[in-house]
């Protein structure tokens, strides 16, 4: 089985932080978006991976080739942004005519049963309820749980389930011959989705089938992130369960604190995630996400995301307050 993992879009929803790191790579809970991913089908067994990059795809391949040397991974640049089904399409000459492919996009996290995905005899998508689908691919589905259409953004939906961005097609070698016509079709400069892939396949007469997933943790909006990173924080697995002792220094749990962070006279938590070799001096941080190798100083900051390499220093006050005072420094 192939594992394809498109991670070529610019992610312009998290701007200003995808102008210089794709969206995959920004730190969440102690890993990267794309970690969760990865480490998943390792877990599993599988090893055997095809990213299709783009947008500052170096950044991608090297993070990738350096953190997993020992899976077997290959790397396809879409040049033009065709669309996620032409993404998928560019990995058909690395997947042999009778080859299982496991689609996931490279900034879904999901919890499911991957193992009995994995093991399934038939073809599926995954789904979640949710309350606008507007936004998203959607899917019909019939009684019996097998997919009836899917459209991708429609304005009038006819379902609620919106497609999560995990997909494993069996028959992946008509999916392609399928991609090939549809492409064949369309103009040279138009988009081509997955989704239109889907609906070909099931016009052909392909049987899928539809899974709930238990959640889904959108990572596309500062306010999604930051509320995914505190979901996953309160799962043990993640949260940093040894932390250092730190000079003078109040860590409020759950949170994940790097390896090498220097942190004094500050209060760090709840839900706060600092990657690796961060200093922190005289500050409050909560609810917030901080790359590597940054520098905070004399700030309060809760809800924020943090870059990597980014020093802030806030401005720094002795007061001599007496009883019965209010003072409002904002």
């Amino acid at each position: 089985m192939k594992i394809i993992i498109p991670v070529a879009g610019a992610g312009t929803r998290l701007r200003p932080h995808t102008y210089t790191q794709p969206k995959p790579l920004i730190p969440l809970a102690g890993k990267t978006i794309i970690s969760f991913i990865v480490d998943a089908f390792i877990q599993e067994g599988h090893n055997d991976f095809i990213f299709i990059i783009g947008y500052l795809g170096e950044k991608i391949k090297n993070y990738i080739t350096e953190t997993y040397p020992e899976i077997n991974a290959d790397f396809i640049n879409q040049e033009e942004r065709g669309g996620t089904g032409h993404a998928i399409f560019l990995a058909k000459d690395l997947v042999h005519a009778d080859e299982e492919i496991f689609v996931i996009y490279g900034d879904t996290i999901c919890e499911y049963p991957l193992a009995d995905l994995i093991a399934s005899s038939e073809s599926i998508i995954g789904v979640k309820k949710v309350d606008d689908p507007r936004e998203f691919g959607v899917a019909e589905v019939k009684d019996d749980g097998y997919i009836k259409h899917v459209v991708e953004k429609p304005l009038i939906p006819k379902s609620n389930l919106a497609m999560v961005g995990i997909y494993k097609i069996n028959e992946s070698q008509k999916l392609f011959e399928l991609m090939q016509k549809d492409l064949d079709g369309m103009p040279l400069d138009a988009e081509y989705t997955l989704t239109t892939a889907l609906e070909s396949l099931l016009k052909s007469g392909t049987k899928v089938k539809a899974f709930h997933v238990n959640s889904w943790f959108d990572c596309g909006k500062k306010e999604m992130l930051l509320e995914t990173n505190a979901t996953l924080l309160e799962k043990m697995e993640y949260s940093s369960e040894e932390i250092p002792f730190f000079e003078n220094s109040i860590i409020i749990h759950p949170v994940s604190i790097g390896i090498g962070c220097t942190i004094q006279n500050s209060i760090i938590g709840p839900h706060v995630s600092i990657a690796g070799n961060t200093e922190v001096k005289a500050s409050v941080i909560s609810n917030s996400i901080v790359g590597n190798y940054s520098q905070i100083s004399n700030v309060v900051l809760k809800e924020s995301i943090i870059g990597s390499d980014a020093m802030i220093h806030g401005k720094s006050q002795s007061l001599n307050i007496g009883d019965n005072t209010e003072l409002d420094l904002s």
